[in-house]
């Protein structure tokens, strides 16, 4: 047993070795192998006879080669001509297919006699992760299979193209033109993201650019290091070993650097596309991970160090090499400084982030910055002041902008202008007066030898601040609705209902008079008015205002705007908890839909609506529709949120409540538990959402016969959560039925209601 398990340590540290540049392979041995020389002895020796030999059937394992490999031609269909490639657990040969049609394509097999389970499953993973995905930027796969002598083998597209640096390079496209190629490799990493695939070694090299029609077309390849994060076999598991890395130096993000950190997400391909912008801009790396500099030093500086902006890269390279990256780029060192300075060095530097916690989440959304500055609009990677977005305004509207000064220098008089400019400048200063007197204000009390230990509870600042708020800011009635707005969904995320209720109707009521009934700021009030009603469980109520709310959003901001889409998701919650939920399913399906198109698929609004939408199928009867879709949801909220945010923990119990209806209590009961738990320990017993998972379990209990656990549950909702919607539903929820004849329940109902009157207006 122990010679097995000695041989399988060899034959893995061989494969990562393999893996590397030959220049890399002494420091990887130093820190694979540790004090271990006989270990490393034996590994240098199958890595010194794999490098005599060149013939594709054998390998330094093996002592012999399988019966006819050694004179290979052909597999089928497809003569082999020339091999393009070789790493450490395959080979990639151009060959010719001769039927049923006629083409180069390129054919990708397993080394003769490396059949250990690791690099089968590494291979097999290549295979799925490329027929699962259909994208003009990412390779196609035509055909899979084994040769005679089983090896494994899949043919793919040839892409008879150059890496993107190069073809940038060499076609001396300018910036912009480099950043429209980008856009489009991100979009077919994007699409791989989606597919739960993360590709771990992009690079150049693995993005090779074709002409189709006379237009460059980037096709990513080599999705051999890919890490499938949903196993699509049962009882298929992940083939990265712990304590070894995938990747290439230089593109690698630091947590693949890091052999202690298994946990590598979507996020580690947004770093190695920052840095393929980052050549793409500068010509050359972040870091010099040249083969003259050791393999540890270059992962501790990419684990510890940040990387000079673009900007500053440029601007302090040699004189020679500066004149040669700038003409690739058809301009001067000078010019290319200053146009990579400012948001292109804020895009790239957010995109190379070492805490990936502060990069960009998806492709997409990196994409979406880059096409925010070809339009000249405002970045997200960049601190975004007053000055910025004007003149973002002035270059997306530099003619109409040029005219109006024109125009204004005939017309306005210097005197008029200043007249104007002074009267600004007032207005603008009282209302930071007022603003700071009514600041001071919140933290002044009557008597402070009142208060507790001579402090105050920032909830005694909030409750003087909204009772003050009437007069200190009368005189600025648009910003005294603001305010009133603000302090509203404070009240609201504490539970404190009426408190909330009361702030935002005088919101509304003010925001209409001053602002107008179909203004932004008065119909966001309105929606979150909407919203606390149908907290409250006002449902007709709340259900009128929204629908008011949205048709004025449709017709004064349109159907695809985000505020109008956001009360069409609110609505349909509403009709749900009203029991019409035939009537909440269109509206949620459409508020769903939207959102991913204008915020993406991983948007944290998208991703509420998309729980709704399983809420108004479950309740439907739609019940495969609704699991498979808030699995998926669940699976973005985990990857981008983490399995701790009050956002996974809404989708794991949404699920739970979905597996309950199809019949599966105990793995409903389990994720429940599990939702739970976390609450309790990080948020409290008193958080609505903790009491809202205790009413849900307290469901599959009565479901399963458990009375007397689903009453606990129940009692501890009802006693720590004084949940409107929980002492809505308790009465006339069927998933309660079972319960309804135990005398207990009566008193449970009649106690839900006393704990919420003795809570009073908040």
């Amino acid at each position: 047993m122990e010679k097995q398990e000695h041989w399988e340590k060899i034959k893995e540290l061989l494969g990562a070795a393999l893996e590397r540049e030959p220049s890399q392979r002494v420091a990887f041995l130093n820190d694979a192998c540790g004090e271990n020389e006989s270990l490393r002895a034996e590994v240098e020796s199958l890595l010194s006879a794999h490098a005599k030999s060149e013939n594709l059937s054998e390998h330094p394992w093996s002592s012999h080669s399988l019966d006819g490999t050694r004179d290979l031609k052909s597999i089928g269909p497809y003569h082999l001509q020339r091999k393009l490639g070789e790493g450490g657990m395959g080979q990639v040969w151009l060959a010719e297919q001769t039927s049923p049609v006629q083409r180069q394509v390129a054919l990708k097999l397993v080394k003769a006699d490396m059949y250990d389970d690791s690099v089968l499953q590494r291979f097999q993973s290549e295979r799925q992760s490329l027929a699962m995905m259909d994208h003009p930027a990412i390779a196609k796969v035509f055909d899979a299979g084994t040769t005679p002598e089983g090896q494994p083998y899949f043919v793919m597209e040839y892409v008879a193209g150059l890496p993107i640096t190069d073809y940038c390079n060499q076609h001396k496209l300018g910036i912009r033109e480099r950043l429209a190629l980008f856009i489009e490799t991100c979009d077919g990493v994007q699409h791989a993201h989606q597919k739960a695939i993360i590709h771990r070694d992009l690079k150049p090299a693995n993005i090779l650019v074709v002409e189709v029609d006379g237009n460059p077309m980037p096709r990513i390849i080599d999705f051999g290091l890919a890490k499938v994060l949903t196993p699509q076999l049962e009882g298929q598991t992940m083939f990265t070993q712990a304590g070894a890395f995938l990747g290439t130096p230089g593109y690698m993000s630091p947590e693949q650097a890091d052999a202690q950190r298994q946990d590598v997400d979507t996020r580690t391909d947004v770093y190695s596309l920052g840095v393929v912008l980052y050549v793409l801009l500068t010509g050359s790396l972040p870091f010099d991970a040249s083969r003259k500099r050791p393999l540890d030093e270059v992962l501790r500086q990419l684990r510890e160090e940040d990387p000079p902006r673009p900007s500053t890269k440029v601007s302090t390279a040699a004189k020679e090499a500066s004149a040669d990256t700038a003409a690739e780029r058809g301009t001067q060192p000078r010019q290319l400084a200053s146009q990579l300075r400012g948001d292109l060095d804020w895009i790239t530097m957010k995109a190379v982030e070492r805490d990936r916690a502060r990069r960009y989440g998806s492709p997409s959304e990196f994409a979406a910055d880059i096409q925010r500055y070809l339009r000249n609009k405002p970045v997200k990677a960049r601190p975004a002041s007053t000055a910025y977005r004007m003149r973002k305004y002035v270059r997306r509207h530099r003619i109409g902008v040029t005219a109006a000064a024109v125009i204004g220098v005939v017309l306005i008089a210097s005197a008029v202008a200043q007249a104007i400019q002074l009267r600004r400048i007032t207005r603008e200063r009282d209302r930071a007066n007022r603003i700071t007197e009514f600041m001071t204000s919140m933290f002044k009390v009557s008597d402070p030898r009142a208060a507790r230990g001579n402090s105050v509870t920032a909830r005694e600042i909030l409750d003087k601040a909204s009772k003050d708020i009437e007069t200190g800011l009368a005189k600025d009635p648009q910003l005294q609705a603001e305010m009133m707005h603000t302090m509203g969904a404070v009240y609201t995320n504490l539970g404190l209902y009426a408190r909330a209720q009361q702030l935002l109707e005088q919101s509304v009521k003010i925001g209409r008079a001053s602002l107008g009934a179909e203004n932004p700021q008065t119909l966001r009030a309105a929606n979150a008015l909407g919203w606390t009603l149908m907290q409250q469980g006002h449902l007709a109520e709340a259900g009128k205002l929204e629908r008011e709310t949205l048709e004025a959003q449709q017709r004064a901001l349109g159907a695809n705007n985000a505020d109008t889409l956001s009360t069409m998701d609110q609505l349909a919650v509403t009709l749900q908890l009203e029991g019409k939920f035939a009537e909440a399913e269109p509206l949620a399906r459409m508020s769903f839909e939207g959102q991913r198109r204008l915020l993406g698929p991983e948007n944290d609004q998208t991703l509420v609506a998309m729980d709704n939408l399983v809420g108004a199928l479950g309740r439907q009867g739609k019940l495969a529709e609704a699991e498979q879709l808030e699995r998926e949801t669940l699976q973005i909220q985990l990857r981008v949120n983490g399995p701790n945010s009050l956002q996974a923990l809404s989708s794991m119990m949404n699920l739970a409540v979905t597996v309950n209806y199809l019949g599966h209590h105990a793995e409903a009961e389990t994720m429940l538990r599990q939702a739970l738990d976390i609450e309790t320990r990080n948020f409290g017993p008193d958080q609505p959402e903790t009491a809202i998972t205790r009413y849900n379990l307290a469901c599959v209990l009565s479901q399963v016969s458990r009375f007397d656990e689903a009453f606990a549950q129940l009692q501890e909702a009802v006693d720590h959560g004084a949940n409107p919607r929980i002492d809505l539903n308790l009465a006339r929820d069927p998933d309660l039925n079972a319960l309804h004849a135990d005398p207990r329940f009566d008193a449970l109902v009649a106690h839900a209601k006393q704990v919420a009157a003795s809570k009073g207006p908040n």
